[in-house]
C-alpha cells in the first residue's frame, strides 16, 4: 500500500535484509517487521506475523539504519542553495565578474559560496574586486567556510578594514559569517525546513549540527514550532560554554520532549584549513609558513578538562599534522572524550592513538578527492599520512561519516561512495590505497560510528531507510547512484 510521510505502520511487509544484521537471520527471502512504537518489536518471514494496525508493503526494498551526516553546518548549509557558487572559477576576475552579474538580496548585498582560491593561478586584490562589483556590497564565502573575500563596499558594511588581497582568514572571517547569517528566525528555519526535507529523500536519520551560533536555543525555538525531520546534536562553541552551564546544560540533554534534539559536543577549532593554507603543519608550505595552531596545547587541555567536568563531551576541529598531535595530547591529558573532526594529515605515530584514546575520527571523505589538487602541491613535501581513512581504521578507530555541508554536499551516498573508492563521480578506480569497505563505510555512517554500527534487530530503533537497491552489494557507482524510497524515524515515514 501507498503511505504518505507521518505515516506510523505496525507491520511492514515484504522487506530484504542484508549485511551485518543479516547473520542472524536463519531463513533467506523477504521479512516482515513488526513495530511498536519507536522499536523494532519482531522480525519473521514475510506472512508469518499478524498485526490488527496499519501495513506498509516495502515491495522487496532492502533495509538499512537509518543514516547519520556526523558534521555539518546547518544554517550555512540550509542557505547555500539561495546563494552564488563559485567553485568552479579559475581566477579572481571570473569570480568578481560572477558576482557583479548576481542581483542583491533583500538586505542589498551579494553572497557567493564556494570559492577555491588555491587552485588560482594569482591572488586576489582588492582594487581589482571593487572595479568589476562597485559599490554593491559582495562578499564571497570560501569552500572550507575558513576565508571571506570581500569588496571595500562589504567592509564599510561591515565596518572593518581589509588586507589588499580582500581577504579575511579564521576568526575574522567567522564574525562575517555570522553577520551574513543574522536573518530573521523565521526565514532561516524555513530554510533549514526545506533542506531538512530534501535530506530526508536520501536516508538521512540525523545530523550533527556545528554551526556557530547559539545552536542550543536555535533547536529549541524549531522544536517547539513542531520541527520533527532528524535527530540533532546541538554543537556549542566556546564563547556560549559559560551560557550552556549556567543553563545546566551537558551533552545528550534533550532540546525538546520530541526526543529528537539534544545537546551535542563543545566544539573547538584549533587550526585552520588546507583551503586557506593555515592548518597547522610540521613542514611548511611552498609559499612558507607552517600554518596556525590557534589554541596552544596547555589552553586546550584547560578547556576540555573544563568541558569533560561539566558534562560534555568535544569535538575538536585539526586538519594538519601539529593540530592533530596536539589535540591528541590534549585528549590524553584531560581525560575528555569525544571526537576529532577532520583529521586530514595525521603523523603516523599518531594513527593508534586515536584507538587506545577512544577518539573518535569524524572524517569526511568528499574532502579527499575535492582537495587532491590543492594536497599535491601543498603537502607534498609532508611526512604524514593525508587523509588517512582506511590507515585509522586498520589502526583501530572509530570512524564517523560525515559532509561538512556546505563545504562539500550532504549526499550520503556520494560519501559512502567515496570512502570506498576514493574518486570522484565517473573516475577510474580508486587514486589512492586509502578506501575502506562498504560494511565499515555504511556503518560509520549510522549513529554511532564504525565500531558500534547500527543494526536492524528485534529491540533496535527503527530509524530505517528502505533502499531500492542492496548496498552492501553495490559497487562504488552504485553506491553513488543509490535510491531511498522510504525513510523511517522512530517508527514514523519522514519520507515515503
Amino acid at each position: 500500500m501507498s503511505a504518505d510521510a507521518a505515516f506510523r505502520p505496525t507491520l511492514v511487509r515484504n522487506v530484504r535484509i542484508s549485511g551485518p544484521s543479516a547473520r542472524f537471520i536463519p531463513v533467506s527471502g523477504p521479512l516482515d517487521l513488526l513495530l511498536e512504537g519507536d522499536r523494532i518489536a519482531d522480525i519473521a518471514p514475510a506472512g508469518a506475523l499478524r498485526t490488527t494496525g496499519p501495513i506498509w508493503d516495502a515491495e522487496g526494498r532492502w533495509a538499512i539504519p537509518g543514516l547519520w551526516d556526523h558534521h555539518v553546518h546547518v544554517s550555512p548549509w540550509a542557505l547555500f542553495a539561495v546563494r552564488e557558487n563559485v567553485h568552479d572559477a579559475t581566477s579572481a576576475r571570473e569570480v568578481a565578474a560572477r558576482m557583479a552579474a548576481v542581483a542583491p538580496d533583500s538586505r542589498g548585498v551579494r553572497v557567493g559560496v564556494g570559492m577555491r582560491d588555491g587552485l588560482w593561478q594569482s591572488p586576489p586584490t582588492l582594487a581589482e574586486l571593487d572595479e568589476v562589483t562597485g559599490d554593491i556590497p559582495t562578499y564571497v564565502i570560501g569552500a572550507d567556510l575558513h576565508c571571506v573575500l570581500l569588496n571595500s563596499a562589504a567592509a564599510r558594511r561591515e565596518g572593518i578594514t581589509v588586507p589588499v588581497d580582500g581577504m579575511l582568514r579564521e576568526a575574522p572571517a567567522f564574525r562575517v559569517h555570522a553577520s551574513l547569517d543574522a536573518i530573521s528566525d523565521d526565514e532561516l528555519d524555513a530554510a533549514v525546513s526545506a533542506a531538512a526535507t530534501r535530506a530526508v529523500r536520501q536516508g538521512i536519520v540525523g545530523v550533527v549540527d556545528f554551526d556557530m551560533a547559539w545552536n542550543l536555543g536555535a533547536w529549541q525555538r524549531r522544536g517547539a514550532a513542531g520541527f520533527d525531520t532528524w535527530r540533532v546534536r546541538a554543537g556549542v562553541y566556546p564563547q556560549y560554554l559559560d551560557r550552556a552551564i549556567a543553563e545546566g546544560r551537558v551533552s545528550g540533554d534533550l532540546l525538546h520532549d520530541s526526543g529528537l534534539l539534544e545537546v551535542g559536543s563543545l566544539k573547538v577549532i584549533t587550526d585552520g584549513s588546507l583551503g586557506t593554507r593555515t592548518a597547522a603543519c610540521s613542514v611548511a608550505y611552498p609559499s612558507g609558513g607552517h600554518g596556525e595552531l590557534t589554541v596552544q596545547l596547555e589552553a586546550l587541555v584547560e578547556l576540555l578538562t573544563r568541558a569533560t567536568g561539566a558534562g560534555f563531551s568535544v569535538a575538536v576541529h585539526a586538519i594538519g599534522d601539529v593540530a592533530n598531535t596536539r589535540a591528541l595530547d590534549a585528549f590524553a591529558l584531560s581525560g575528555a572524550h569525544g571526537s576529532l573532526e577532520h583529521a586530514q594529515l595525521v603523523g603516523r605515530t599518531d594513527l593508534p592513538r586515536f584507538a587506545r584514546l577512544d577518539v573518535t575520527a569524524s572524517v569526511q571523505p568528499q574532502h579527499a578527492v575535492d582537495d587532491r589538487e590543492l594536497a599535491r602541491h601543498e603537502w607534498a613535501a609532508q611526512h604524514a599520512a593525508a587523509y588517512p581513512l582506511r590507515s585509522l581504521s586498520d589502526a583501530g578507530a572509530n570512524l564517523t561519516l560525515g559532509s561538512d555541508a556546505p563545504v562539500a554536499a550532504l549526499d550520503p551516498w556520494g560519501t559512502v561512495a567515496t570512502a570506498v573508492g576514493r574518486s570522484r563521480a565517473g573516475e577510474p578506480g580508486p587514486q589512492d590505497a586509502e578506501g575502506i569497505d562498504v560494511t565499515t563505510a555504511l556503518g560509520a555512517s549510522t549513529e554511532r560510528g564504525s565500531r558500534a554500527a547500527a543494526e536492524l534487530l528485534p529491540g533496535s530503533r527503527s530509524d530505517i531507510a528502505f533502499c531500492d537497491a542492496d548496498p552492501f552489494a553495490a559497487d562504488v557507482e552504485g553506491l553513488r547512484a543509490m535510491t531511498v524510497g522510504a525513510t523511517m524515524l522512530g517508527g514514523r515515514f519522514t519520507h515515503v
